[in-house]
């Protein structure tokens, strides 16, 4: 008997039975989809979700900084006169801020214009430098007192607000602002610690014994990128106080100055 044959001389197809699905290849199938949405998750965290959340961070900053402005200007302190016969405004010291409390805005004109960070109470990551910003340490003198203003930031991830601490230039502007006015500092060096050198934290960094009668700023944030190994950290000296009455201090109205030519 011969093989029947399809009209146009081709023969029938034959179909392939289909390979059952084992305990192994379903196992496979749902990690490499969870490897996927770990990886989509990742580049969120890393990149795109500090975009959104730096945006947010900077909105949220003008609106307060607003606000604040909206309101009637406090009566500005007495001037001081140096030994120098330079006057200047005797800074308006605020209240310790409880966990999570927000104390002012931090402005860096080098990071831009539209730089404006709440600053709170606290360096818990859970409740203050993961979900509000830039966090003040336990024990921190305050902006404008005599001793050290010591904070810390993410410089990666949740809006990273110290990410750019190693663009800093001498002289660079560090302005804190609070409802009476604004603290300007002038930063002056950077430096790499181990977590353990909690010593940059006193009243004159890294030298706990020494009394200056100086007032300073700290800003620190975990270094390298995306490591915990070390501490970046940020130095500054006071220049002045602005109450809210005088407007705004040059520092925020004059552009930074260019970044400096690299040394050959």
């Amino acid at each position: 008997m011969t093989a029947s044959v399809v009209p146009g001389g081709r023969r029938p197809r034959r179909s392939r039975p289909r390979s059952r699905a084992t305990f192994s290849s379903v196992l496979g199938e749902l990690l490499l989809t969870a490897g996927v949405l770990v990886l989509l998750f990742v580049a969120w965290q890393m990149w795109i979700g500090d975009v959104i959340i730096n945006a947010q961070k900077n909105e949220e900053g003008a609106a307060v900084a607003a606000s604040w402005a909206a309101e009637p200007a406090p009566e500005p302190p007495p001037l001081v006169e140096a030994e120098d016969g330079t006057t200047s405004y005797e800074p308006v010291i605020p209240a310790v801020p409880a966990e999570t409390e927000q104390l002012g805005l931090m402005h860096i004109p080098r990071f831009g214009t539209d730089y404006i960070k709440g600053i709170y109470g606290g360096t818990s990551r859970a409740r203050t430098l993961d979900k509000l910003g830039i966090g003040v340490y336990k024990d921190s003198k305050m902006p404008g007192e005599v001793g050290n203003f010591a904070m810390a930031g993410h410089r990666t991830t949740w809006g990273k607000p110290f990410n750019q601490l190693d663009k800093l230039q001498l002289n660079d502007a560090i302005v804190v602002e609070t409802p009476d006015g604004w603290f300007t500092y002038r930063f002056r060096t950077l430096e790499y610690v181990k977590p353990t050198q909690t010593d940059v934290l006193a009243d004159v960094p890294q030298m706990p014994e020494v009394a200056t009668g100086e007032r300073y700023i700290t800003l620190t944030a975990c270094s390298p990128l995306y490591s915990l190994a070390e501490r970046i950290v940020a130095y500054g000296v006071f220049e002045s106080f602005q109450p809210r009455a005088e407007g705004p201090p040059s520092a925020l109205t004059d552009p930074p100055p260019p970044p400096a030519a690299p040394s050959l």
